[in-house]
């Protein structure tokens, strides 16, 4: 295993010295060039399938900002969080569609993206088998973003209907991902992902578990291999900040993103322990994952306090109508809370 390291680190290297990541001072394990055009069939080519798409934002996308929230405690005086259904095998995943006004989510082990209907609270399977999709995304055209646990690839389909899921990047520098984990779609189209080694299945052909950056052409840029384990992935409303969790090594790591989607260096935003999914409300706020509850904080860093949890939290997610209810995943249920902040999907 060593020595296959060495290698690919010399051939990053070499194909390294004409070209730089997204941040322009390589990471710690990657010094080579740092994007790659997904087939979608696991190798580099000049020519893409299932790419990122680029368009104005129509029912999808991030929203904008709330300012009229500024300075508003989400979480003062709120009721204490509800189970809407338990007796899943491990929940992840949460996305709002506001579109079809209904949240879907993922149960891993057992390979289903279930949907919740709020309007009756009914759950149903909206595709199985799904790759063990993890974390979902929400697109600006309103189609819905899958990381593929077993596909090894990040994949979308159109929301509405029966799923018709293509391929949106499956490699970087025609090395398979890990196991792609957690995505989040900026208005552009552009997509953000995290590639920790949680669910591989196969040999690790990247060394390093990545942040990596999908552009509208389908070319896959790293942002950073500086992690244990890369988890939850956000945009700040205004999407000029990335945030990333590490759900190994701890902290909640921030990058200042241009307008071209390229991300700067990475900066310790939170001092915190590890944490898995996250969310973000209009003011800027960060819910955090973690073994205490979702621990939420201002955009600076400093905490408002944690909503308790009756299981362990693992992703959340803003939805209902007036985008005030922060469903969460945790373990072997679907939860919910009414926060005073309306929030992201």
């Amino acid at each position: 295993m060593m020595s296959r390291k060495f290698v690919l680190g010399t051939l990053l290297a070499v194909v390294g010295a004409a070209c730089g990541d997204d941040s322009g001072s390589g990471g710690s394990n990657a010094t080579g060039s740092t994007t790659s055009t997904s087939s979608g069939s696991g190798n580099t080519s000049s020519s893409t399938t299932g790419q990122a798409t680029s368009g104005s934002t129509t029912s999808g996308g991030q929203g904008g900002m709330g300012g009229s929230y500024e300075g508003v405690d989400p979480i003062a005086g709120i009721e204490p969080v509800a189970l809407v259904q338990g007796g899943f095998s491990f929940t992840e995943g949460t996305v709002w569609l506001p579109a079809l006004g209904v949240l879907r989510f993922s149960d891993i082990p057992e390979s289903r993206i279930h949907e919740l209907d709020p309007s009756s609270d009914t759950i149903s399977v909206w595709r199985e088998p799904s790759a063990n999709t993890n974390g979902n995304g929400l697109a600006p055209n309103g189609d819905i973003f899958m990381c593929e646990h077993s596909g090894r690839r990040v994949s979308r389909s159109p929301a509405a209907g029966a799923p018709a899921p293509t391929t949106v990047a499956d490699a970087y520098m025609g090395m398979s991902f890990n196991s792609p984990n957690d995505v989040i779609v900026r208005s552009d189209g552009q997509a953000y992902l995290t590639d920790p080694t949680y669910g591989l299945m196969g040999q690790q052909e990247i060394p390093w578990q990545g942040v990596y950056r999908v552009d509208t052409s389908g070319e896959v840029h790293l942002v950073g291999d500086e992690y244990g384990q890369p988890n939850g992935i956000a945009l700040s409303p205004d999407e000029t900040k990335l945030y990333v969790s590490d759900s190994q090594d701890g902290g909640l790591y921030s990058y200042d993103v241009a307008t071209d989607g390229s991300t700067g260096a990475r900066t310790l935003l939170i001092d915190a322990d590890p944490s898995d999914g996250m969310a973000v409300d209009d003011a800027g706020n960060l819910y955090l994952t973690t073994g205490a509850g979702v621990e939420v904080y201002r955009d600076d860093g400093t905490p408002w306090g944690t909503i308790p949890v009756p299981e362990q939290p693992a992703n959340c997610t803003f939805g209902g109508a007036d985008r005030k209810t922060l469903f969460i995943t945790a373990r072997t249920g679907l939860y919910r809370v009414v926060l005073n902040v309306p929030g992201l999907p």
